[in-house]
């Protein structure tokens, strides 16, 4: 399904600022080795994602789901001075290539990678969150939101990610366990009375929530 019009797409991107080098060089490397491009967050929303952060200047970033370090790099622009963004991701050879592309950024000295369960790591990390990015395992999400959600602090945010899961969690009878959780995930999130939120449409849908 094409959620968003190829040509209202092409526009925006156009009328965007443009991604940097190392950014332009992690959308070529996922296309050239076909990974799943859809787990890159892109052009377009990896802009979002550094405006938002500018906005905010988080101390501290978390972020669920590294694949291979596009969003993170995006995020931690807007990190303040003394910032920090950990990034979790479960998927080891995504982790290290992830790594290798940290190490020519210059944010490498303010991004703290981990690699394996975010279910488990989670609740090593003795963290209070400005700002949580969730894109990972989507049968989890109401288990990470549950996890971070105490350390967040009042009026910080939390982004979700692909919350129309390619059109698919926009069916109620849907049947792929991706497409369940993200809709289980959706229905917790509009019923929860301590957040404020908005669906952001864009690419795959972006839930923005806002701890009350």
């Amino acid at each position: 399904m094409d959620l968003i019009n190829p040509v209202v797409q092409e526009y925006a991107e156009n009328f965007s600022s443009d991604s940097d080098g190392l950014l332009k060089e992690i959308d070529s490397y996922a296309r050239q080795q076909k990974l799943d491009y859809q787990m890159l967050s892109g052009h377009l929303q990896g802009k979002v994602l550094e405006m938002i952060s500018y906005m905010i200047k988080p101390k501290r970033i978390l972020e669920i789901g590294t694949f291979v370090g596009y969003s993170a790099l995006c995020l931690a622009k807007g990190l303040s001075e003394d910032g920090q963004l950990h990034t979790i991701e479960g998927v080891e050879k995504f982790a290290e290539k992830a790594q290798e592309f940290f190490k020519q950024s210059i944010y490498r000295d303010k991004i703290i990678s981990h690699t394996g369960n975010a279910l488990t790591i989670i609740p090593t990390l003795n963290e209070k969150w400005d700002l949580v990015f969730i894109d990972a395992h989507k049968p989890e999400y109401i288990g990470y939101f549950n996890l971070v959600f105490p350390g967040l602090r009042k009026n910080g945010f939390i982004l979700a990610d692909n919350i129309f899961f390619h059109g698919e969690a926009l069916n109620d009878k849907a049947t792929g366990k991706n497409a369940i959780g993200i809709r289980a995930f959706n229905d917790y999130v509009r019923q929860n009375e301590n957040i404020d939120k908005v669906i952001l449409t864009i690419r795959d849908g972006l839930y923005l929530i806002r701890k009350i």
